[in-house]
């Protein structure tokens, strides 16, 4: 009688961990993001990265707090963008009085090229490759695939005093499966979908405010997205 009443404590236990634990599909979340780039004069090197605060229900329910940076190079006549970088990436658990956040170091490299359709159907291309160290995990890798596309409306190109459509698609699948203790994930990771609307304050810095909905093995969820796009 004792265990079976101690069985079903954890059980109940275990429960209500996991329910606090699942993000509200029908709560809609924020991500506050700032990227960043800058080529070094006469060089073909150069640096970006990003940093964003993503919230479960806009604020005051931390998501994640992710902090990128890397080193760019861009071979004469490529039309091609590599880069090599580094990301540090806490998660926190949904929920108010919940956080218990798991941190992650991740290294990647990528590659960035563009094509234009149509004059003003501007296409950029992103693959990256993750090499990724959570916490309490084992070892896992990633492969993610991006399509933007941004369409100016009173200019060819996005500068200055240019409105803009801007939309991606992001596809994200694991390389390892097995992440240790018995554990595994499948080979789909999730895919990220945007629409949103852009102005270009400069030719150098841009804002937009978007929609995103995110879907996962797990759970579907939409997020707003407000972001500063600067080239220093």
């Amino acid at each position: 009688m004792k265990k079976t009443l101690l069985f079903l404590t954890l059980f109940l236990a275990y429960t209500n961990i996991s329910t606090a634990q699942s993000p509200d599909e029908d709560q809609l979340g924020a991500w506050f993001m700032y990227f960043y780039s800058a080529d070094f004069k006469d060089s073909n090197w150069g640096i970006q990265g990003d940093f964003q605060y993503r919230d479960w229900r806009g604020l005051g329910d931390r998501e994640q707090l992710l902090l990128r940076s890397g080193v760019t190079y861009t071979p004469k006549d490529a039309g091609v963008k590599f880069t090599f970088g580094f990301a540090n990436i806490t998660t926190g658990q949904f929920g108010n009085d919940i956080d218990n956040p798991v941190s992650e170091n991740r290294i990647y490299q990528e590659a960035l090229f563009s094509n234009t359709l149509l004059q003003r159907v501007l296409l950029t291309h992103r693959i990256r490759y993750e090499q990724r160290w959570v916490e309490n995990q084992d070892f896992r890798t990633r492969y993610r695939y991006n399509l933007f596309v941004n369409v100016p409306f009173n200019n060819t190109k996005l500068i200055k005093n240019t409105y803009y459509f801007a939309f991606y698609n992001e596809i994200f699948l694991n390389g390892q499966r097995a992440i240790g203790n018995g554990r595994s994930v499948q080979f789909f990771d999730r895919n990220r979908t945007y629409l949103g609307l852009g102005y270009a304050i400069t030719n150098n810095l841009r804002c937009q405010l978007g929609w995103m909905e995110q879907t996962t093995t797990n759970w579907q969820k939409g997020q707003l997205q407000f972001s500063i796009h600067h080239s220093l």
